[in-house]
């Protein structure tokens, strides 16, 4: 894999990215795709969707909260999106928690405009089952990746991906990213990054300005965006003080992605493929 190039393209293309994504994380999300070499505009007005999606190279829609007023923002932007070819990667956080978040992420996927979901295992089943175990925001224990099931769980991934028609972001302790054809095991990341709110918004918004800056090959740039996250995540945590905590840590991920250079990342991933 081209790892080098597709890091460095960010920077050389500095792909205008659009979210409508959440008010939790909207700052987090601006900021590390500033730190990445991307641009952010947040424009989730029904009214401006679709002209803020025309100036842009990508869209990432993210369903963290959801509400009657995004949701046609979400649809509007999505099929300009795929009106003009542009990339449009789908967060559907917490779908299968209520029926709202879960209709809603499938109404998007019906759209034909997107090119990756990346969200958790049980966002993941629900969008494939209708129904699932996500507990509030996060994947159920029962569902979550591990060394014991990994086999399977790229076999999942990979008939995910097919049947979503996109590629598939599984985000975790163990991160696959998959079309139908090749699957990507991601061991980067540490466990405290669970402790943050937003790394998963967060590194939607890398997969988006990583595909959009590498349009032709979309699994790769995922792939790599996703281990960007967790590399981030480790050099952050080995930065943090005795007495600092969460809230520094987030900044320490966003300022790791601001610092992370092609080499440090080729030398620091750790994948394999099956």
């Amino acid at each position: 894999m081209d790892l080098f190039n597709i890091w460095e393209n960010i920077r050389k293309n500095t792909p205008l990215i659009h979210h409508i994504t959440n008010y939790v994380t909207v700052n987090d999300v601006a900021n590390i795709t500033l730190a990445c070499g991307a641009s952010p505009v947040m424009a989730d007005d029904a009214a401006e969707a679709a002209e803020i999606t025309q100036l842009a190279a990508g869209l990432c829609l993210n369903i963290g909260t959801l509400n009657q007023r995004t949701i046609p923002a979400m649809l509007r932007a999505a099929r300009k999106a795929k009106e003009l070819n542009h990339p449009v990667v789908l967060d559907p956080v917490g779908a299968g928690a209520t029926k709202l978040r879960t209709q809603t992420a499938l109404d998007i996927l019906q759209t034909d405009s997107i090119i990756c979901v990346r969200g958790n295992i049980s966002e993941i089943k629900t969008l494939i089952h209708g129904t699932g175990n996500t507990k509030g925001v996060d994947a159920a224990a029962v569902d979550c990746v591990t060394e014991e099931n990994l086999d399977h769980s790229c076999e999942f991934a990979k008939q995910a991906a097919q049947k979503l028609n996109t590629i598939v972001a599984i985000t975790g302790a163990i991160d696959l990213v998959a079309d139908t054809k090749q699957c990507y095991i991601i061991r980067n990341g540490h466990p405290e990054m669970s402790r943050i709110t937003g790394t998963g918004c967060q590194c939607s918004a890398l997969v988006t300005a990583c595909i959009a800056a590498n349009a032709t090959k979309p699994l790769e740039a995922a792939a790599v965006a996703v281990m960007a996250m967790g590399l981030a995540g480790e050099i952050a945590h080995k930065h943090l003080l005795p007495h600092e905590g969460n809230a520094t840590y987030r900044n320490r991920i966003i300022d790791a992605i601001c610092h992370l250079t092609a080499e440090e990342l080729t030398k620091g991933a750790k994948y394999e493929i099956r």
